[in-house]
């Protein structure tokens, strides 16, 4: 029995790692002198690649390049390169016809994004750009993306990451409450970590400085590129922060059948990274104790929907078997799930249609058993690290 309670109350510990993280920012704000504040961005403007890489993406690709083409920025400083990696259908002959540079690559033995990304920065001329986007074939980018991310000037030292929205976000309950927690995540959490020091996690839309890549190389190879680069960064001291002025959505799986293999590999990605990551993170001499701190919580911490459900399961066998300290593991669990209540009502205030989103969490219950299943998967999925693909529908998204 006093097993049981401190695995449970190691459980709770892991959970309450986010929010030690934000009140350790909150404070670190709270004491800051001034005079930390960036300077003033460059004069000149910088040059972008953008990098689509896209296997059989003939479905939403033409949308997504039309997105590229309704950028308010200098065309002759922007160059869009699609990379069809190992594509069977008309992927790169729907990227030649847009008149975008395309990159054919066969490689049925070493697929996957990561790599087709790496085989395309060998081969590109890095030097004349100042950042390059990694702009997944499956999203578009808000016609002012490109000046937002300009205005961070200079970008060839910085790692930025864009907010992550959903385009059909108002398909059904799902796509709803994942709505909510882009707006929790890249509109409150991230931004409190990029003014605290702290780095963010990455994903779609990452903006990436040509310094950085000839510092740091893109040696990540993992099923969740995004996690481990972010991982990378952080052990090595080097700084990634959001700009939640430029924007990318992202077509949100809107069944749970097609939702099973995304969470699942996105569960297992992130926890192998953290399996990789962890003891390198502690051992860094380069990164800060709360940016370790940060890190740990980040790469621990499962989806707030699978942590109120393992919070619920975990306070049931306490309410049956009263192990000891049971009252206290209890409340423990219970306080760390009012970081993501916190979050999560702050976001549906912000949004602009509240009473709608607040009826779509109606759904949570069984969303909640789903998600229980759904990590069951991506357990499973740790030994096999396969990328399944998301099914694909036509783009809902109008222009911005």
């Amino acid at each position: 029995m006093i097993v049981f309670s401190l695995l449970l109350g190691l459980l709770a510990v892991v959970l309450l790692l986010p929010t030690l993280s934000d009140l350790l920012s909150l404070a670190r704000l709270a004491i800051r002198k001034p005079g930390n504040e960036p300077g003033p961005p460059s004069a000149e403007r910088p040059r972008f690649l953008l990098l689509v890489p896209a296997h059989d993406e003939e479905l939403l690709l033409p949308a997504c390049l039309a997105s590229l083409a309704r950028l308010r920025y200098p065309p002759s400083l922007i160059t869009v390169v699609v990379i069809a990696d190992n594509c069977t259908d008309r992927t790169a002959e729907l990227a030649q016809a847009a008149g975008v540079q395309c990159l054919i690559r066969t490689a049925p033995a070493d697929r996957g994004k990561p790599q087709a990304i790496a085989w395309a920065l060998a081969q590109l001329p890095m030097t004349d750009y100042d950042a390059f986007v990694i702009v997944d074939a499956d999203t578009e980018l808000d016609a002012d993306f490109a000046a937002h991310a300009a205005a961070r000037a200079p970008l060839a030292d910085k790692v930025l990451q864009p907010f992550n929205g959903v385009s059909n976000d108002r398909e059904n309950a799902l796509t709803r409450m994942a709505a909510v927690l882009s707006e929790a995540n890249h509109g409150l959490a991230y931004v409190l970590k990029t003014r605290a020091g702290l780095n963010v996690p990455l994903g779609a839309g990452m903006c990436v400085g040509t310094r950085v890549l000839a510092t740091h190389g893109w040696t990540v190879r993992s099923l969740s590129e995004d996690w481990e680069l972010y991982a990378l960064l952080t052990v090595r001291g080097a700084r990634s922060e959001e700009m939640p002025a430029a924007r990318i959505r992202a077509q949100e799986a809107a069944t749970l059948r097609d939702s099973t293999a995304q969470r699942g590999r996105w569960t297992a990605g992130k926890l192998a990274v953290l399996f990789q990551y962890a003891g390198p993170l502690l051992r860094s001499t380069r990164a800060t104790f709360a940016q370790k701190l940060d890190g740990l919580a980040e790469l621990s911490a499962p989806g707030p929907v699978l942590h109120l459900a393992t919070v619920l399961l975990a306070i049931a066998p306490l309410a049956l078997i009263h192990p000891p300290g049971a009252v206290w593991i209890a409340g423990l669990l219970l306080a760390t799930l009012l970081r993501p209540a916190l979050y999560a009502c702050i976001a549906l205030a912000r949004d602009p249609a509240p009473w709608t989103a607040i009826r779509a969490f109606a759904f949570l219950p069984f969303y909640a058993i789903w998600r229980i299943g759904a990590g069951v998967v991506a357990l499973g999925m740790l030994r096999k690290a396969k990328w399944v693909r998301t099914a694909r529908r036509p783009s809902s998204i109008t222009a911005r």
